[in-house]
């Protein structure tokens, strides 16, 4: 990091009982949410489902920058459909993830360049790079 970089915003919250039987709440009292397994018959949410949920969100704000900068209009039914996959092989666990991306009424070619785009820039992305297999899809 430069230092020149600012800092924007920090996330804090305290998590206690894991995914098991969990809870994690916010600092800022915005987020308070129960945790369990993925799959299993617990009420809660699980890490994948916040992790989805998380860069879905922010991937689709760098999407509309990069729209921005290029003065395209981004589509207000944008959606994105993020699948993130739990897997385990040899003992050891592993994510995977999906980003399936709908641009209605955008030119492929550019909605493709969009995301492209996005996916270079989120933060998100960047911080999943070389550690997990990513598909983006058009859909």
């Amino acid at each position: 990091m430069s230092q020149t970089a600012k800092l924007l915003y920090t996330a804090r919250t305290q998590t206690a009982g894991g995914r098991q039987d969990g809870m994690s709440r916010s600092s800022d009292g915005r987020l308070d949410v129960r945790l369990s397994p993925p799959g299993g018959a617990g009420i809660g949410t699980n890490p994948e489902q916040l992790f989805a949920a998380g860069w879905s969100a922010c991937f689709e704000g760098a999407m509309e920058i990069a729209a921005r900068k290029r003065k395209i209009a981004f589509p207000r039914k944008c959606a994105i459909d993020a699948e993130v996959d739990l897997l385990l092989d040899q003992d050891a666990y592993f994510l995977r993830a999906r980003l399936n991306v709908s641009l209605p009424g955008l030119d492929r070619d550019i909605a493709r360049d969009l995301i492209n785009e996005a996916h270079r820039t989120c933060p998100y992305s960047k911080a999943v790079r070389g550690n997990i297999d990513v598909t983006l899809d058009l859909i």
